[in-house]
């Protein structure tokens, strides 16, 4: 028993022996110059010693200190040897070791680069994250070192990447010329931009590897370029989907009625205060299920769009039908009425709408090319809710009498379709949408009174190439429009997208005035 004990201390003190970092390493921590520290730094790092994260986390925190010669770690009121770690008397008049930014940033890489030997896997990944935007060269060894006994392929291949890029400056060229090939594979802008040297004859010397990093900048350029219209055709799609939730409740009621409803874009701020309503419910009497306020407020917002909708149906449309320009003026007014109302119950500045956590983060497919989670969830919705308007329309008595009475008025009427209740049942339907649409808007806009002005104008355009009271036309009119528009700002800005989207539509409406779908039905002309 006591042979085996004293072989379990030999071998707990040469542990501990190995554990110590180099004296002369630790004491050039604290010199003077700052290049002699940086280069300790790298030294320390580099050996991967298992002390060494101790003494540069000490360093960053600002509890190294020197003492009569020594470097010593000081924490409240115990103090501990650097090098060994063992506890010493605390020193007198010991001074911090001073770490400017420059020292800050070194530790900051020789701290992650050690957390590549951490035994957890998340630990290591963000350690590789981290290092693939801003590694030194003299921390190629010890990136060689930890991929080599690296498992996780997703972490081994982070760590080629930084491994390579720490390889650009090596002297020599075969070891360029290889790293140059391997992050030709790569996506990142950054990687492209330290490539750029090396494409240059002034700065690089040897044939073979100026020809590689050329061929290398102009991947990852087609990758760049790939990854950028993507993005636009994914934005677009978003876009789209706002379109077609406003769109679909304008094509049932300009449909049904022929109105065309100026306020139909404050329907849109009526949905999207819904949401803002029942947020501040949840964060006033459940604070713990804010995250499930989303949910909630789709109901919600749906039924106060629809019950704005039947008011102003009821005390105002109903009396204007067949009088297309005063129809027009007075939902004009009820827009202004409704955003002074905003004004009024809310105040004139913007309020805060925030994401759940299941809607923040997104999905990253390329270094350019994230999709958050918001919007993958809004496209979701709003096909969600085209399917149910489908449903709607197609398999139910109500959607019968609605497609009845868009097709051939007076026709339904004489077979006993109550027309004037489908009039307000389907104003009350497209507002309630309206609302919806408000509702998966306030996840990506701000909510204030004017929201709904900047909506209102795409939203008849969708209906008008679509075709007046055709769902097909309203869906593939707002996704087309989205993603024209959101292609034409990447290549010619916002105001010049805007102006190509009217030119084409004038002339798309001068060609086929029907609109993508055209009515069905005798009585059409």
């Amino acid at each position: 028993m006591i042979r085996a004990l004293s072989i379990v201390a030999l071998w707990a003190a040469c542990l501990a022996a190995q554990a110590a970092v180099d004296p002369a390493q630790v004491r050039r921590l604290a010199a003077e110059d700052s290049t002699e520290k940086v280069a300790a730094i790298r030294e320390i790092a580099v050996s991967a010693d298992p002390d060494a994260n101790r003494v540069l986390k000490a360093m960053a925190d600002g509890n190294l200190y020197v003492a009569g010669g020594k470097v010593f770690v000081i924490d409240g009121e115990q103090a501990f040897d650097a090098a060994t770690g063992s506890e010493v008397g605390l020193p007198e008049n010991p001074d911090s070791v001073t770490v400017n930014n420059r020292i800050r940033g070194e530790l900051a890489n020789a701290l992650a680069a050690l957390r590549l030997f951490d035994p957890d896997r998340a630990t290591r990944l963000a350690s590789a994250k981290e290092l693939q935007s801003n590694v030194d060269a003299a921390m190629a060894p010890l990136l060689a070192r930890a991929m080599a006994q690296e498992k996780d392929a997703e972490i081994k291949a982070m760590l080629a990447d930084a491994h390579a890029q720490a390889s650009l400056k090596n002297a020599d060229p075969a070891v360029r010329l290889a790293a140059v090939k391997t992050l030709a594979e790569s996506s990142s802008p950054a990687v492209k931009s330290m490539l750029l040297p090396l494409a240059d004859k002034a700065s690089e010397a040897d044939e073979s590897v100026r020809l590689e990093a050329v061929a290398a900048v102009k991947a990852i350029e087609r990758r760049l370029a790939w990854g950028d219209t993507l993005a636009s055709i994914f934005s677009g799609l978003s876009l789209g989907s706002i379109l077609l939730l406003a769109a679909l409740g304008l094509a049932i009621t300009y449909g049904v009625m022929g109105v065309i409803n100026m306020a139909h874009g404050e329907l849109l701020m009526v949905g999207a205060y819904s949401a803002y309503g029942v947020q501040s419910l949840f964060r006033a009497y459940a604070p713990d299920l804010i995250d499930w306020y989303v949910p909630v407020a789709v109901p919600v917002a749906f039924f106060a769009a629809a019950l704005v909708g039947v008011v102003m149906e009821r005390t105002v449309i109903r009396w204007l039908y067949g009088r297309t320009l005063e129809t027009l003026l007075a939902t004009w007014g009820i827009s202004l009425i409704l955003i002074q109302a905003a004004r009024v119950l809310f105040g004139a500045q913007n309020v805060e709408v925030a994401n759940p956590t299941w809607m923040s983060g997104g999905i990253e497919l390329m270094p350019n090319l994230m999709l958050p989670w918001n919007r993958i969830v809004i496209i979701g919705f709003a096909l969600f809710v085209l399917f149910l308007v489908w449903i709607l329309m197609n398999k139910t008595r109500l959607g019968m009498f609605v497609r009845a009475v868009t097709q051939n008025r007076p026709m339904a009427a004489c077979v006993g379709v109550p027309t004037s209740r489908i009039d307000t049942l389907a104003f009350a339907l497209g507002a309630g949408i309206a609302g919806l649409g408000g509702v998966a808007l306030s996840q990506i806009s701000n909510v204030g009174p004017d929201m709904g002005q900047g909506y209102i104008v795409d939203s008849f355009m969708v209906v008008v190439v679509g075709g007046v009271g055709q769902l097909a036309g309203a869906v593939w009119a707002a996704l087309g429009l989205g993603i024209f528009s959101k292609v034409l700002e990447g290549w010619a800005g916002a105001v010049i997208a805007k102006i190509c989207v009217l030119v084409a539509i004038i002339v798309f409406i001068q060609k086929r005035p029907q609109g993508i779908f055209a009515l069905k039905g005798r009585f059409v002309e």
